[in-house]
């Protein structure tokens, strides 16, 4: 491994991830989507949104935000066309992921105080 490898290993290792088993899985031509991987997201990921919006799970801030934070990476077709459920399913990760450790009492000095 080189040593910008090594660098890059640790930043790569820490990415917060969360799986979404859909409950209407997306066909994409022949294949079949049954579960979408969502990445914590960085400020960058969060352009042109406001995060209020997003925290509230505004249908039109997660169709903006999802496609740069899933893998597979959601079209704006296949977003208009998602089942609801599944909306509120990727929305509560993507707004769970911008809650500081202190609301979901992830902070051990908090729950000490």
């Amino acid at each position: 491994m080189s040593e910008q490898e090594q660098k890059q290993a640790p930043a790569a290792s820490s990415v917060t991830t969360e799986t979404v088993e859909l409950d209407t899985p997306i066909q994409r031509g022949s294949k079949s989507v049954a579960t979408i991987t969502v990445r914590k997201p960085l400020a960058g990921a969060l352009r042109g949104v406001s995060l209020t919006d997003v925290l509230q799970m505004d249908v039109s801030a997660l169709c903006k935000v999802l496609p740069r934070i899933t893998d597979p990476a959601l079209t704006d077709a296949e977003l208009r066309n998602l089942d609801p459920a599944d909306m509120v399913q990727l929305g509560g990760v993507v707004a769970g992921f911008l809650l500081p450790k202190r609301a979901k009492g992830e902070n051990p000095d908090y729950l000490e105080a």
